[in-house]
């Protein structure tokens, strides 16, 4: 396997050191359980929701916990009754699903309909992180506002 080398990318940039921590996590994991399948939509410019389908699992079975760059998923069925299956094609297993959140990418709500998990997520950046205009002064009129020194 082929080793990446991201000194480069340290030397050029500023506060992304855990980027590459990121990258080579996932080039050393081992290949991902698709269960549950889920899609990741894009409803509007910084909303986005999380679709998971838990059929066969109830509200209860389910958590979902918020951290502070990941949102976590789990579901494990409750031991009930033992039933007799001819054929079981709703699978049934506990399943883990952690999702990475970019900066400042909160959970908005969750629900639960018709077997599947809708977790909504909007990005608020602060007011202080925005862009802002900063206005340009001319060179005179600061250097008129400075007073000489006077000499003693």
């Amino acid at each position: 396997m082929r080793t990446l080398d991201f000194t480069p990318l340290w030397r050029t940039s500023v506060g992304f050191d855990h980027l590459a921590g990121l990258v080579d996590g996932m080039s050393r994991q081992p290949a991902e359980d698709n269960y549950p399948p889920y899609n990741i939509e894009r409803p509007g410019e910084d909303h986005y929701r999380i679709t998971l389908a838990v059929a066969g699992f109830g509200v209860n079975e389910i958590s979902v916990t918020a951290e502070q760059n990941a949102l976590t998923i789990e579901g494990k069925k409750s031991e009930g009754a033992a039933r007799e299956y001819l054929y079981q094609g709703i699978p049934a297993r506990p399943f883990r699903r952690v999702f990475n959140l970019a900066d400042y990418v909160q959970v908005k709500q969750a629900s639960f309909q018709d077997g599947l998990l809708i977790v909504d997520l909007v990005r608020e950046i602060p007011e202080a992180m925005k862009p802002r205009k900063i206005q340009i002064g001319s060179g005179t009129a600061a250097s008129s506002q400075i007073e000489p020194k006077k000499a003693a």
